[in-house]
């Protein structure tokens, strides 16, 4: 049995892709024998969903200033020391400001900085203290978040030691599951899921859709998630009158039968640390089409598995999709071939062989 006791540091309150690759890689690494403990906020989706395990949890809450707080860097301090932990993986910025030192004080063997984001990081003098003295090793969840680490300042962080680490998908064994809507006549389903949020473009999918609906395309879109933005984008829907052909299905908690439910899924994302959930939607044998940018092309082999398009090229994801709704062979065969590359890159079992290599 794995002697190393690995700690997870992420304070983050919302449920998003980082809590997700939190949960499942310190879930995996406990079955496998790991001694796991997780600190993060008590109010969190991922402290409830920890709760259900007997992985020992910590509470914490972090803001961006509790880095100037010494009591809460000697709290955590003393959490890892008394777990002698010798492996901490961070999440946010902000817990590294504070995890960072706290580690260094316990006498942590290694600090790994996972980062998710493809946003670039700025070239600050907080920055530059942070990386040089409180990072040992960066697991980057793509090629495109790697370069955005090093695009601001490419002397931040040693580039060797940034390891390219794509986030995983465990198969779900079951051969069908209920979908979450059933189509009318000879409806083509498209399907987006995600928090409504501006990086995530939902506005393009209206204008797709009141274009698809001028070409006489007997369709309707499927919108899962929630978000501050969803009112707005109602009122787009409506303002465009084509309200009747997009549903708002609010949160899903069986991605599967979401992804089920639909023959594409299209993600108009301005960036992407990782598009996850164009994983899931090809793991279900559906066609995906994104913008060409950020991690996408990581993911998707175009006109293999889907197809890539310039930003908010309404015309030619318009096309795209018309060629795919008259050719439901091409859906079928990219959809296979989509399953295959997930087996081929994306399985959990791959990833937690690879995160095992960092941490011992």
């Amino acid at each position: 049995m794995p002697n190393k006791v690995i700690c997870f540091f992420n304070s983050a309150e919302t449920w998003g892709g980082g809590e997700k690759w939190h949960y499942d890689i310190a879930t995996r690494l406990h079955l496998k024998g790991y001694k796991i403990i997780v600190i993060t906020n008590k109010k969190s989706e991922l402290y409830l969903k920890l709760a259900e395990t007997d992985i020992k949890t910590y509470p914490i809450k972090i803001s961006n200033f509790s880095f100037l707080n010494p009591f809460k860097v000697k709290s955590v301090s003393q959490i890892l020391k008394k777990e002698k932990v010798s492996t901490i993986i961070i999440n946010l910025p902000s817990d590294l400001k504070v995890a960072g030192p706290a580690s260094r004080k316990a006498e942590v063997s290694k600090i790994i900085y996972r980062r998710g984001s493809a946003i670039p990081i700025k070239n600050k003098l907080s920055n530059r203290i942070l990386f040089k003295k409180y990072i040992d090793e960066i697991i980057a969840n793509s090629e495109a978040t790697k370069n955005t680490i090093l695009s601001k300042n490419p002397n931040l962080f040693d580039k060797n030691k940034i390891k390219i680490i794509y986030n995983g998908i465990i198969l779900d064994k079951k051969d069908t599951t209920e979908p979450i809507y059933n189509r009318q006549k000879d409806e083509l389903i498209i399907g987006n899921a995600g928090r409504f949020v501006r990086q995530k473009n939902h506005s393009f999918l209206i204008r797709l859709a009141s274009k698809l609906k001028n070409e006489g395309i007997n369709f309707k879109i499927l919108l899962a998630g929630s978000g501050k933005l969803q009112p707005e984008i109602e009122g787009l829907a409506k303002e465009l009158n084509v309200d009747d052909q997009i549903i708002f299905t609010g949160f899903v908690e069986n991605i599967k039968s979401f992804m089920e439910s639909i023959d594409i899924y299209v993600l108009p994302s301005f960036w992407e640390g990782f598009g996850y959930v164009l994983v899931e939607a090809m793991a279900c044998k559906k066609p995906v089409i994104a913008f060409n940018l950020s991690s996408n092309p990581e993911i998707i082999a175009n006109k293999t598995t889907g197809f890539l398009v310039e930003e908010n090229d309404l015309e030619a994801l318009t096309e795209k999709i018309k060629l795919l709704a008259e050719d439901s062979e091409l859906r079928a065969k990219m959809g296979l071939e989509g399953e295959k590359r997930v087996k081929k890159l994306f399985l959990m079992d791959r990833v937690v062989e690879e995160i095992e290599k960092i941490i011992i």
